[in-house]
């Protein structure tokens, strides 16, 4: 039964009720890694799959990018677009309700692709990385974010100690033609519960050639 709680936790009913409530589930600020590796870019077109409730969709749209926001849960895309109307940019995004994890592109790219703490159980994030791949332009980026595998974590379930990565986990994912432009555990000091320790972001940014 253990098991099958863990698993339901990574699947969209799941997450359809945590965005369903009135309070925001996060704070509504970008992303340290998107913001330390992207502010440097040229804005362009930008996808972000996992957006959540649309923290970086904003930013990146204030920033310049015209983005898509994709997530598998409609309570998020909702609450996502609604916050971008706040926000005065909902004109610069769009939505796709999409599970990363069957994601198919289709031929469209984007001169960004980026995700953020998307964590598929079973270790399924070097396969969601190269779907993502698939859907960067050429000369565009390829921006994955994640949490690293901690002695925090112990108490978690093995779905969950599964679903986390190092950012070196990733590169044998990416397809020929792209060129690995950082490969890093990234220390981060964060405060939860009235504590305060250090966690690493495992942060894979990836260029694709022309």
């Amino acid at each position: 039964m253990e098991n099958s709680r863990a698993t339901e936790m990574f699947e969209q009913p799941a997450w359809d009720e945590r965005y369903s409530g009135d309070g925001k589930v996060w704070s509504g600020d970008p992303n340290p890694q998107l913001v330390a590796e992207v502010s440097g870019l040229e804005p362009g077109t930008a996808l972000d799959v996992g957006s959540g409730e649309g923290g970086d969709v904003i930013w990146l749209a204030r920033q310049g990018w015209r983005v898509t926001g994709a997530d598998f849960s409609a309570n998020g895309l909702a609450r996502a677009a609604a916050h971008a109307e706040a926000a005065g940019v909902g004109d610069h995004t769009e939505w796709w309700q999409v599970d990363a994890r069957e994601f198919d592109a289709d031929g469209r790219t984007w001169d960004l692709v980026t995700t953020h703490f998307l964590h598929p159980p079973d270790a399924g994030m070097a396969a969601v990385t190269a779907r993502l791949a698939a859907a960067v332009a050429p000369g565009g980026h390829l921006l994955v974010v994640g949490h690293a595998p901690s002695g925090r974590h112990a108490q978690m379930s093995e779905s969950h100690l599964r679903a986390m990565f190092l950012a070196a986990d990733l590169v044998p994912a990416l397809p020929e033609g792209f060129e690995p432009l950082v490969v890093e555990q990234r220390p981060r000091t964060v405060s939860r519960d009235g504590e305060t320790f250090e966690i690493d972001d495992s942060t894979l940014l990836a260029r694709r050639a022309l």
